[in-house]
């Protein structure tokens, strides 16, 4: 039992390692190219620093029902603001981050 447990942690540490290296950070793509993810994948989560990621939306459909949207605009490698697509926030939570 202990050894199942013990195995099962092992490999659940190993798939948060994995995920986390392959996720897709801005300032690897152009502005072209990070903006054409979202577009064709809908919803994107990407990191735009070492320590800071999102989820981006295409639009409201990849939202909660009681969501809106706030435009964002990340660092990619030939743009230092390319407009993206959105983030999904709660209104009712303060609206989103600063700045907007």
């Amino acid at each position: 039992m202990l050894k199942t447990l013990l195995m099962a942690g092992g490999l659940a540490m190993l798939a948060s390692a994995a995920s986390a290296q392959g996720m897709v950070r801005s300032t690897d793509l152009s502005c072209a190219q990070a903006a054409r993810l979202i577009a064709e994948k809908g919803a994107v989560v990407m990191a735009t620093s070492p320590t800071l990621y999102d989820r981006y939306v295409r639009d409201l459909s990849f939202c909660d029902y009681d969501m809106q949207l706030k435009p964002e605009w990340v660092p990619t490698r030939d743009n230092p603001q390319c407009f993206i697509g959105y983030i999904c926030y709660e209104p009712s939570r303060g609206g989103g981050r600063s700045g907007g």
